[in-house]
């Protein structure tokens, strides 16, 4: 871990009148949910066209919950790892104004983080697409899965989005108004490849804000958007990040 670039990021997030945070798979890993697109990730066992488009949920929903299924028990058991705790701790501390994460694990909420913006949906609701009705998941169990609609009886689809839906208006609305009113963005786990989320550091970046990257490995952003990249595991370099912040406020 490069304490230059740790001192670096602590004083560039001081600096800055409004910081923002951006999350992607890998600020999970450490949490034991493995990035979709990973060697253990869902994607090796099931095919994205077959089990994670909308149309396939329309067609065959009860396929598709096979999926759900396994997705479920990796989210149910996940807890916060040190990189959630310390982006809910900069909030706390008013040095973060939100966390927009493509991420559904909900872990930044269960961490403490209060103003999270959810791109990609969350499974914590679940809704009917019969008769709109929406269930909170956080009620279920593995066993209760998959879980029918208590109103009409058909098979609810968690709130997550699928490939070929669109991304929930107000959350697109809202990270792009964040995006290009912050002075500084963490960019931490996203392999920066899955659109629009992607464009979020670039919108920054344009109105003139720092982009701070933090990632295992570079990215396309990597010395074309991103100031700098501290590479590391985000439990490791997020932590230290604030303790840097205490010790130069």
């Amino acid at each position: 871990m490069n304490q230059q670039l740790i001192q670096r990021a602590a004083e560039d997030i001081l600096r800055s009148k409004k910081t923002i945070a951006f999350t992607g798979a890998g600020i999970s890993v450490e949490s034991g949910i493995p990035d979709f697109r990973s060697a253990e990730g869902l994607w090796q066992k099931y095919d994205p066209e077959e089990y994670a488009h909308i149309h396939a949920f329309y067609s065959d929903p009860d396929k598709v919950w096979l999926m759900l299924k396994d997705m479920f028990t990796l989210v149910m058991t996940a807890k916060p790892n040190p990189a959630h705790i310390g982006l809910a701790e900069l909030e706390r501390m008013g040095l973060l104004s939100s966390v927009i994460t493509q991420n559904v694990d909900g872990l930044h909420q269960a961490a403490g983080s209060r103003n999270v913006i959810e791109f990609h949906g969350s499974h914590r609701t679940l809704s009917c697409l019969k008769c709109s009705t929406t269930t909170d998941g956080t009620s279920l169990k593995i066993e209760d899965l998959p879980a029918r609609c208590p109103r009409c009886s058909s098979l609810l689809k968690p709130d997550v989005v699928f490939f070929g839906e669109p991304i929930p208006p107000k959350a697109q609305a809202y990270s792009f108004k964040e995006s290009k009113s912050c002075r500084a963005v963490l960019v931490i786990g996203t392999s920066a490849i899955v659109y629009p989320a992607a464009s979020i550091p670039i919108m920054a970046k344009e109105e003139g804000a720092t982009v701070i990257e933090i990632n295992m490995e570079s990215t396309p952003l990597t010395g074309q958007i991103s100031d700098y990249l501290i590479s590391g595991s985000a439990g490791k370099i997020i932590p230290a990040i604030v303790e840097e912040v205490r010790r130069q406020r």
